[in-house]
């Protein structure tokens, strides 16, 4: 790290760190009655509350310290201003622009991109009003009922997350599907039951040249092909890409092509063309509302005080568990079914953006970077991997997100799922003893051998950080406000380890080795000779049982 300033921060960190450890935090609460809202942030109905990390005024003092060390002020206007700050594929980075609604000016090279953006933001919508209402239909007058999307990575894991979130506010008499591995058990699997006649798929590739999902495009194409004729491809089929070429080749006519611009990023493309399946699922109007939550966010995080930032302080407590308590992990657990996929689409976001050795300027990066993300719906993973989270033997801190009132839910339910998410906050937090845990296990009539033996297995050290987001309920604009918060999050880390969030040339080798392998994997007859020894014995293998 060459950064002397960002050196110091994180230093004085390093020896905060030895006085804080000495506090447990349900003391840090004992002694502050306002802890909670000196240590929580809110949106109107939104709240982020990060007071069970252990962490104090001085942690919070020195985390802005090392965010305004890292020049997180002037990297975020960069940001905004739409200047290259993709530095490898020299772009700039401006999703923000896509959920723009305030019609005021985006600067991408001297032109405002705001007139296109809207341009193709209406054509999306009256598409998609179309489907909804059955104007558009299917070659044989059908209305078009069953919606496949097919694409891969951003192209899928927005998209499919959005609508399995939104579900409630999902048009009734429409059917959603969506498609991304090669493997044909996804296509076919999806396939299954479903009337060529009444089904429209939406080809979802900036360059129309994605392998897994130009496969899959293929069979979409013979599957209605082969059920309605040729000339029925044209009125099945849709494409967000921007290579019209080769859409015109596919068979898909123009005005069934949406586009998108350079300076979106693949997982940050939910926001504009490609949630298109989300539009059609939600309608134009809902998707507004998800877009303004996107924007709201965006104000905040330009406007709002580094210590009064969400987007800000999410990042800096990352850090701090991140490098300072050296934990590798980070968890996202949903306290609600239907964010089920939330945790995989954050996998991308997170993980695809942070996931860098080199700094921006291609020395190595000197310290720990992006976490390792997971997570699984609660309470679901409270049976499931929380066993390690309160006992074993790392600790990862949690993000937890809840809603106050259920959408479309029972409401007995929900008040118990609520009780759950937070007695496993407070769990985590609070621990027990090993003077507690002999106290009730006495109060049990267990002798004192006896407890001696089983006391040490019912020990929870506690001290596992946590935050909490709450919010009224989960609706379009809230959807937008939670992934706009977690976008800005990996940004504001991306600038404190001085790495480019915005490419993933780790993803693009395996693509390159694929298309080397592929011809090889298919014929038998071809030569292995030139492989490593393990990846030809594999291929080896795979002849001899596939005979």
């Amino acid at each position: 790290m060459t950064r002397p300033d960002v050196r110091a921060a994180f230093a004085a960190l390093q020896d905060h760190r030895r006085d804080i450890e000495k506090r447990r935090t349900i003391d840090l609460f004992a002694a502050d009655s306002d802890r909670f809202a000196r240590f929580s942030l809110r949106l109107d109905d939104f709240l982020f509350d990060f007071s069970k990390h252990r962490a104090d005024a001085r942690t919070l003092e020195l985390l802005v310290a090392l965010a305004r060390a890292a020049k997180v002020e002037e990297r975020r206007a960069a940001l905004f201003a739409g200047e290259k700050v993709n530095l490898t594929e020299h772009r700039p980075a401006l999703h923000m622009a896509l959920r723009n609604l305030d019609g005021g000016p985006v600067v991408v090279d001297g032109e405002d991109v705001m007139p296109d953006v809207r341009q193709v933001r209406e054509k999306v919508g009256a598409f998609a009003e179309a489907i909804r209402s059955g104007a558009i239909r299917g070659a044989r007058g059908d209305a078009l009922t069953d919606i496949v999307n097919i694409g891969i990575g951003g192209s899928d894991l927005g998209p499919a997350m959005a609508v399995r979130a939104l579900s409630p506010f999902c048009a009734p008499h429409l059917r959603l599907h969506f498609v991304s591995n090669v493997d044909g058990a996804d296509l076919g699997d999806t396939l299954k039951g479903l009337d060529p006649a009444r089904t429209l798929f939406i080809i979802s590739s900036k360059t129309f040249t994605t392998q897994e999902t130009m496969a899959n495009a293929a069979s979409a194409r013979k599957f209605i092909a082969d059920a309605l004729g040729e000339a029925a491809v044209s009125d099945h089929f849709a494409a967000v890409s921007t290579r019209l070429d080769k859409v015109a080749e596919f068979g898909i006519r123009p005005d069934r092509v949406f586009g998108f611009w350079d300076w979106v990023g693949g997982r940050y493309s939910m926001w504009s063309a490609i949630g298109l399946s989300l539009v059609i699922a939600i309608g134009a109007k809902g998707f507004k509302d998800f877009l303004r939550g996107g924007q709201d966010i965006d104000q905040h995080f330009v406007s709002a005080p580094l210590e009064k930032n969400i987007p800000v302080m999410m990042a800096l407590l990352g850090v701090w568990r991140r490098n300072v308590w050296n934990e590798p992990a980070q968890l996202v657990i949903p306290y609600d079914q239907r964010l089920a996929r939330f945790p995989a689409y954050l996998q991308q976001l997170d993980m695809e953006s942070n996931g860098k050795s080199v700094t921006r300027g291609g020395a190595p990066v000197g310290m720990a970077t992006g976490p390792f993300l997971f997570g699984e719906p609660g309470t679901n993973g409270q049976h499931a991997f929380f066993q390690l989270l309160h006992q074993g033997t790392d600790i990862a801190p949690i993000d937890f997100l809840v809603a106050a009132e259920p959408t479309d839910a029972d409401p007995g339910h929900h008040a118990l799922l609520v009780a759950n998410c937070l007695a496993q906050s407070e769990a985590m937090m609070r621990g027990r003893s090993r003077a507690e845990v002999e106290e009730i296990l006495a109060g049990q009539g267990l002798s004192k051998d006896e407890i001696a033996a089983l006391a040490p297995h019912k020990v929870f050290a506690g001290e596992r950080p946590t935050s909490t987001f709450m919010y009224r309920r989960l609706d379009p604009r809230t959807l937008g406000r939670l992934v706009a918060c977690y976008e800005h999050k990996v940004f504001v880390q991306s600038v404190i380890w001085d790495i480019n969030p915005f490419d993933q040339w780790g993803v693009e080798l395996g693509k390159e080795l694929c298309n080397r392998l592929a011809p090889i994997v298919q014929d038998a007859a071809r030569n292995t000779s030139a492989l490593d020894g393990s990846t030809a014995g594999l291929i080896g293998w795979r002849r001899t049982l596939a005979g």
